[in-house]
């Protein structure tokens, strides 16, 4: 059982002040690829963008959601019996289905599913909770320059909760790293920055009319908050998710590696590719996955972009 388990089950009666707790849906210890070194990486729950490509789905709403896994169920039919408002009931194949217009997220039915068909995305966990098993990797820390970063979903979205846990990692004399789309009101993103040691700046695509298609919303925030934090001289690295048919095309990549090249404080460009793992937990949520049949870019398409990127004198990695 993860650390993450072993937290409080979501309570819809519990509630806490601003910056008191944050909804999390995940927390990764000694992740290598979100910052340097040996991290403790936290996923938040919450995201203004709708990425059609994105691995965690259950990251986008601010609330708890329920997980169904179909292959776990074994028809025992408990959850029917645990849910208090009828919000589950039996599909014409005999088995379970969730009415999530019915749905009031109590989780009982999760209580009673022992099989694991049904689970909980998000949980409440306080600053204290969090530094407690942050503190456990200190040494790797130390010996690796790692330290903690706050992804998503988008962190900025919990922006109260963001604050304190950056300032609380600070004082403790940790490495602090964001990963963010960047579409946050500067007022929000301003105090947040200001306990941060390295941003992790996702551009999805440099056309704005792509951007709104592929995410919902426009880009131009998105840029003007990445020239904002230039001017602070706040390190930066920029990532592109390379998502074929979408933003994977030489002029895209091209735009995107001059911005960067244009900016001092901008260490260098990830390219991470496209894959298709975060596929089932859309139908887990029962939605639909509009790239459904996608296959990942070849090794010699992305080594490509790589070489049309640096040849405009940055640093490229892929896979960040």
């Amino acid at each position: 059982m993860s650390w993450y388990d072993r937290l409080p089950p979501f309570d819809p009666h519990v509630t806490y002040g601003p910056g008191e707790a944050g909804l999390i849906f995940d927390v990764e210890r000694f992740a290598i690829n979100d910052g340097g070194g040996i991290r403790t990486l936290v996923f938040l729950k919450g995201c203004p963008l709708h990425c059609i490509w994105c691995a965690n789905p259950e990251s986008m709403v601010r609330q708890p959601e329920i997980l169904y896994l179909r292959h776990n169920c074994i028809g025992c039919h408990v959850c029917l019996t645990a849910c208090p408002v009828d919000a589950i009931h039996l599909a014409a194949d005999g088995a379970p289905e969730i009415d999530r217009t019915q749905c009031d997220l109590c989780a009982r039915c999760t209580l009673g599913c022992y099989a694991g068909a049904l689970n909980v995305a998000g949980r409440y966990v306080t600053i204290p909770q969090l530094m407690a098993v942050v503190e456990r990797d200190r040494p790797f820390y130390e010996r690796s320059g790692g330290g903690i970063t706050f992804s998503g979903g988008e962190p900025t979205a919990q922006a109260a909760f963001l604050e304190a846990a950056l300032r609380e990692a600070q004082r403790r004399n940790l490495h602090t790293a964001i990963e963010t789309c960047g579409f946050v009101s500067w007022d929000t993103f301003e105090p947040i920055l200001r306990f941060v040691d390295l941003v992790l700046f996702d551009i999805k695509h440099m056309d704005s009319d792509e951007h709104r298609r592929l995410t919902g919303v426009p880009n131009e925030l998105i840029l003007a908050n990445l020239e904002r934090i230039r001017t602070l001289g706040l390190p930066v690295r920029v990532r592109v998710p390379l998502v074929p048919g979408c933003n994977d095309s030489p002029d895209n990549i091209r735009a995107t590696a001059a911005l960067v090249a244009s900016m001092p404080n901008v260490q260098g460009l990830d390219i991470l590719p496209y894959h298709r793992l975060g596929e089932p937990k859309w139908n887990e949520l029962d939605r639909l996955y509009e790239l459904h049949g996608v296959l990942p870019p070849t090794r010699e398409h992305v080594a490509g972009l790589a070489d049309v990127a640096r040849s405009y004198g940055i640093s490229v990695a892929i896979g960040g």
